[in-house]
């Protein structure tokens, strides 16, 4: 895993690079965000939907709310960024848009996007 920041705004943001999944469950989640509040020294970061277990986007399983409130009361914000196209549930979409309406959580195509969103929270 390497974490490279990125300066916008005046903003600090991390972006997340790695081959593996690196979030499998809330554990790995937590474990992710305290290395990157605490090694980075930064509370912004970019996560690809590569790095996630797929688990995650079927909402059914509660993973999702479980880590995306847990990133809201570390108070951190994260864009997790790839093609969200390729799903079709009805309520996972809902979801996306619901996220992107926020201040806190964003589902975006691209890294470009996710840190002009995130320097503007």
């Amino acid at each position: 895993m390497n974490l490279h920041k990125v300066i916008e705004n005046n903003i600090e943001i991390v972006s997340v690079n790695s081959k593996e999944i690196l979030i499998t469950d809330t554990q790995s989640a937590l474990d992710l965000m305290a290395t990157i509040r605490y090694e980075a020294d930064c509370d912004r970061f970019i996560l690809n939907k590569n790095n996630i277990t797929e688990y995650f986007f079927e909402l059914k399983t509660g993973l999702a709310g479980s880590i995306l409130q847990k990133v809201i009361n570390y108070q951190l914000k994260l864009a997790i960024i790839g093609d969200f196209s390729i799903y079709t549930s009805k309520s996972l979409k809902d979801f996306i848009y619901e996220m992107n309406s926020g201040k806190d959580i964003f589902f975006l195509e691209n890294e470009e996007q996710a840190i002009e969103r995130l320097a503007k929270v």
